[in-house]
């Protein structure tokens, strides 16, 4: 096989011997194993180095790469513990499974100017992941956007990193959703009309099973991913039904659809957000006022559980053969503002799954 670089994908580097013995010696080393790669199998290592925001590094990257090198050097070639097609989309090793073919043309972003022009937007977990992506997306597309996070160096990046057309606004507030004090200082920097609302600012569990959750995860959890959107949605619905005209998107998660995602209190708050949703979408019908979620699943957003609960995280990863490709923040992106947008007119409480066909298995 000709040498591996930064441009070939995961796929293609675990049906390599060398590329698999590389990946293995690295991700050994780090504690992990090469079937937690089995989501990005269609990503290339480029790919996963600027999604990773850090946490994969390019010089990592680069020694991986001199790594394949030294080894095919020294003949490191054995018989291929995978087999696969010319492109390596065929790919078996180490839990990672194709339909063989060819590969899917990379995904690419297509703006649609001034869909969000004149609009006013919140957005909340707006400093990084889909949160960031979403309030890029809708300000690169005309839109007045109230980015909220409790991460300021978060948000002076998106800013920085944004161009905005004609029109556009990014307004940045730090603030915790969580607290009557910070949604008030939200709904104050949004002004009198909110034209959408995307509630996307979440945490994770640690994975705990019922019988080792405890109360302060639990509660945690809860208090972001249920009370916190309650609460902006009750503060911007009464100026929405005055205006007869309003767009909220819930961020739920394929936990929200399905008991083997995560663990008890992460799983449990995402199905009260799809109810939250569905009960809104009820109460407004005919109002004007659409309520709708979207259900990602894995997506490459850097948050990452810390303390993991060996007992749930084992469960769940037996049931995560199924999981569909990993998707790129913007991906979600483009679902959520879809449903943010007019064009979504005649979408009222549904739970959109962008997962990639997870949901469907």
């Amino acid at each position: 096989m000709s040498d591996l670089t930064l441009k070939n994908t995961v796929a293609q580097w675990l049906a390599d011997p060398v590329g698999e013995q590389a990946l293995t010696e690295m991700l050994t080393e780090a504690g992990a194993s090469v079937g937690s790669l089995a989501p990005a199998r269609r990503l290339s290592l480029a790919k996963l180095v600027k999604l990773s925001r850090g946490k994969f590094s390019a010089e990592a990257a680069e020694a991986l790469v001199a790594r394949a090198a030294e080894l095919r050097a020294a003949g490191a070639d054995a018989p291929a513990t995978a087999e696969a097609d010319g492109d390596g989309a065929d790919v078996t090793a180490a839990g990672v499974g194709s339909t063989g073919g060819t590969e899917p043309a990379e995904w690419v972003e297509h703006v649609s100017a001034g869909r969000f022009a004149g609009q006013t937007v919140v957005v909340t977990g707006a400093a990084s992941g889909i949160g960031r992506a979403t309030a890029s997306r809708v300000a690169r597309e005309g839109g007045r956007v109230v980015a909220v996070d409790m991460t300021r160096a978060g948000l002076d990046e998106l800013v920085a990193e944004t161009e905005l057309p004609a029109g556009a606004e990014i307004v940045t507030v730090v603030a915790d959703i969580t607290d009557d004090a910070g949604v008030a200082r939200i709904v104050e920097a949004a002004g009198d009309r909110v034209h959408a609302l995307a509630n996307i600012a979440g945490i994770m569990d640690r994975f705990a099973a019922v019988h080792t959750v405890d109360d302060a995860t639990w509660e945690k959890v809860f208090a972001v991913n249920v009370t916190g959107t309650m609460k902006l949605m009750r503060a911007v619905v009464p100026g929405m039904l005055a205006a007869a005209e309003g767009r909220i998107v819930n961020v739920a998660s394929e936990a929200g659809l399905r008991g083997s995602a995560s663990g008890a209190a992460y799983t449990a708050s995402k199905h009260a957000v799809v109810g939250l949703t569905k009960n809104a979408a009820f109460m407004y019908t005919g109002t004007g006022v659409r309520v709708n979620a979207v259900a990602p699943g894995g997506v490459a957003t850097g948050m990452q559980p810390r303390d993991v609960d060996e007992f749930g995280m084992g469960r769940v990863r037996s049931a995560m053969g199924i999981m569909a490709d990993i998707a790129m923040p913007e991906q979600l992106a483009a679902s959520i503002t879809f449903l943010l947008s007019a064009d979504s007119t005649n979408v009222n409480g549904q739970v959109v799954a962008s997962d990639g066909g997870w949901s469907a298995a």
